[in-house]
């Protein structure tokens, strides 16, 4: 069947998430213009549901439309990031705590993996490998965040804490951490001393690292934003 033959308000979601996979992964980065032309032709439809797809990411605050250059990727105001990453740091806390006493030891081991390729793959060593997935420490970073949001068992938890990392695009953060190997290293040690209090069932402990971790985390992302946030082109 003919892309532009589906169901209109499916067609404008399937574009608005293929157009937010690629600004998530850095293929389209921040400050980039956004031309329907050349979207609707990478995406293989109209101008039409490219157009619609536009409006929708710009009411998620993801885009934004500037005189003379039209629909960019938005770059974030860096008090946005520190807000959302405190709300973030509440939400992964009281998962960790859910978390406590129901994670087996294979899902301990799984965790332990991801560090070992956070640990073993600096960001910028490695190139994403796909639009949708980004590079392997992106990867491993989400499913480390991910895998206890399963554990802790609460959807609507897990679904916040969504929402609240697609409001930014997710290479930016191994970008932060690419050209400082103090904060890579941070972040490890950060990933295995909440694993070790996951495994030791203290709720309140791995409660606090999670947060600490999280306000590292959203303060590290602020200050990209703040050095970067006068060089991208604003028209």
């Amino acid at each position: 069947m003919d892309s532009e033959a589906r169901e209109p308000n499916a067609l404008v979601d399937e574009t608005a998430a293929a157009i937010r996979a690629r600004i998530m992964s850095g293929e389209i980065p921040i400050g980039a213009q956004l031309r329907q032309a050349d979207l609707a032709a990478a995406l293989g439809v109209s101008r039409t549901p490219v157009r619609e797809a536009l409006r929708q990411l710009q009411a998620g605050g993801l885009i934004e439309v500037l005189p003379r250059r039209g629909a960019v990727v938005r770059v974030p105001a860096p008090w946005e990031v520190r807000e959302a990453y405190e709300v973030r740091a509440e939400l992964e806390g009281l998962a960790c705590v859910r978390a406590v006493g129901e994670i087996a030891s294979e899902q301990l081991d799984e965790l332990r993996r991801t560090i070992d390729v956070l640990r073993e793959d600096p960001p910028g060593n490695d190139a994403p490998t796909s639009p949708t997935t980004g590079s392997p420490t992106t990867v491993a970073n989400d499913r480390f965040h991910a895998l206890i949001h399963e554990v802790a068992g609460n959807e609507r938890l897990a679904r916040t804490i969504r929402d609240i990392n697609d409001a930014f695009p997710r290479n930016v953060s191994a970008l932060v951490l690419q050209d400082n190997p103090r904060l890579r290293a941070n972040n490890v040690d950060q990933h295995e001393r909440i694993v070790e209090a996951l495994a030791a069932n203290d709720a309140e402990l791995a409660r606090q690292l999670m947060r600490e971790h999280v306000v590292a985390a959203g303060d590290a992302l602020a200050r990209w934003y703040e050095r970067r946030s006068h060089t991208v082109f604003r028209g």
